[in-house]
């Protein structure tokens, strides 16, 4: 019995060693560089974005079989990434943890094997995937298998996509081929100063092209949120990207076939604000924020804006309305006076499917003057671009709740979740005025030889600009026509936008059955 004991022991010791050393990464002096860069270690990156003693490891064991180039004699457990399930806020999720401090993060074959084998699970149980990326890219002496091995990624990426929320935080290196996992996914959240992504890196660049540009200033993380739109989350070290990703997960359901989770809070739901009634400008050209009116409106401190720093004429993000989670679009009034472009579009677009695929309601908040002009977009696609939004708002089948502050005009009025693209509730305000465009531009036209031969041209101009406000500068014709399901009180917004979406939680509409649609990309 003692013989069997102490059989036991070793083999009990032998995997306790082997633990310890898969643990170890790199080894502690490259643990204490990844330190020395103000960056976690992978281990510690999931220690902090899981629930306490709630991650279990695969794969920790795995390994590397090749002996190219001296890869024999740098062998490591786990092979530069650590892979698992563990819960975020008690649900469940697949985790992998790229390992930098282990041959640079490198992926190769063993490397991407266990990647894909945790988001053939994720697909298989329902639950989101997180990665937490930080590699020096593709192993070059496993040659075209560590290709293969990105390739492998890359189809589950796309086959996991709209079946289960995907997340990206960018947390070092993400060059090269490395950039396309990231870039199917839902949301990427990178690092300031720690983090960059780009296709070819600057030394290609200046080869090629002769700019001299540094890695932030090719593809940091300020660049791809503000410039590129890659990124959706910019955040200020590691820690507030983990925060950031468990913040977005708490809006978000497990998967395609769930309901967001709800979440009450104390804010009463028929909580009125009087403020609301003055805040648009009595002035149609005057700006103003808002984002004031989503906090107005929202449950309190729940709005979570997306790509804050991209395309800020429209805002996007996700707020909670008497607990339930809502996708919010908002044309931007302080930004091109919320007018509607190529990148807004597709910013609106993207955000507008990824709610649709995952049951999230669509609240929108309009106040659009049309479609930006000119040669630069029209020979850049607006077309095509605008198109987009079009088609995600109508292809859309969850609840969709529109409200117009002021200016609809125009084929933006049709865009923004009009009623004819099976817009549910469409309210307005008092303030709204829905015409084919503004009152100066309608004027010009119609009454352009009236107003030439008046003895006063330009009072005779300014005379009918009152008329055509008096007679389409408001909601009531839209209303006339049922085009708007009511003309409601500002103040009154939130607790009728509550009501709504109880109304509508559990509406079924579906589109034609058909393989994929063709969104004009």
């Amino acid at each position: 019995m003692d013989e069997n004991k102490y059989l036991i022991d070793q083999k009990l010791s032998k995997l306790k060693d082997l633990k310890n050393k898969a643990a170890l990464g790199g080894g502690d002096a490259r643990i204490q560089s990844q330190h020395d860069k103000n960056k976690l270690t992978a281990r510690e990156r999931i220690d902090f974005l899981t629930d306490k003693q709630s991650f279990n490891e695969m794969d920790a064991l795995a390994h590397h079989h090749s002996n190219s180039y001296g890869l024999d004699k740098q062998v490591f457990l786990g092979d530069g990434v650590v892979t698992g399930f563990g819960n975020i806020s008690q649900r469940k999720v697949m985790i992998f943890s790229q390992d930098f401090t282990v041959l640079g993060g490198s992926l190769a074959e063993q490397h991407g094997r266990k990647i894909c084998k945790i988001m053939d699970m994720a697909t298989k149980i329902g639950v989101p995937v997180v990665g937490l990326n930080d590699s020096g890219g593709a192993r070059v002496q496993e040659g075209v298998i560590s290709l293969g091995a990105y390739a492998d990624i890359f189809l589950r990426n796309t086959l996991a996509s709209g079946v289960v929320p995907q997340i990206s935080v960018i947390m070092g290196p993400c060059a090269g081929g490395a950039v396309y996992s990231p870039a199917i996914t839902d949301f990427i959240i990178m690092v300031k100063d720690t983090s960059y992504m780009f296709v070819t890196g600057p030394k290609v660049v200046k080869t090629v092209t002769h700019e001299e540009l540094t890695s932030e200033e090719l593809g940091g993380a300020d660049t791809h949120a503000s410039k590129s739109g890659v990124a959706h989350f910019v955040a200020n070290n590691d820690i507030d990207a983990l925060n950031i990703t468990k913040k977005l997960l708490s809006y978000l359901p497990q998967n395609n076939a769930e309901e967001p989770p709800f979440i009450p809070n104390d804010d009463p739901y028929d909580r009125m604000d009087k403020e609301l009634n003055y805040i648009v400008p009595a002035n149609p050209n005057q700006p103003y924020d808002i984002r004031d009116i989503i906090d107005k409106i929202s449950d309190k401190d729940t709005f979570l804006e997306v790509h804050k720093d991209y395309a800020q004429n429209i805002v996007v993000g996700f707020i909670r309305l008497g607990g339930r989670s809502i996708g919010v679009i908002a044309n931007q009034p302080a930004v091109l006076a919320g007018v509607l472009d190529i990148n807004s579009s597709k910013k609106a677009a993207r955000f507008i499917r990824f709610c649709d695929a995952f049951n999230i309601p669509l609240l929108t908040l309009e106040d659009v003057p049309g479609f930006l002009p000119g040669s630069d977009q029209e020979w850049n696609g607006i077309i095509t671009n605008g198109a987009k939004l079009l088609f995600a708002y109508s292809e859309a089948t969850v609840p969709k709740v529109t409200v117009i502050t002021r200016k609809a005009y125009g084929g933006a009025y049709d865009v923004m979740n009009s009623k004819h693209i099976r817009g549910d509730l469409n309210y307005a305000w008092p303030t709204a005025e829905i015409a084919v465009m503004g009152a100066k531009g309608a004027v010009e036209i119609i009454f352009k030889k009236e107003i030439d031969s008046a003895a006063d041209p330009v009072a005779r101009e300014d005379e009918l600009i009152n008329e055509y406000n008096e007679k389409f500068g408001n909601p009531y014709i839209a209303a006339s026509y049922g085009y708007i399901d009511d003309v409601i009180e500002p103040s009154r917004t939130r607790p009728i936008l509550i009501e709504a979406f109880n109304l509508l939680q559990n509406k079924v509409d579906k589109n034609p059955y058909k393989k994929h649609d063709n969104i004009p990309l």
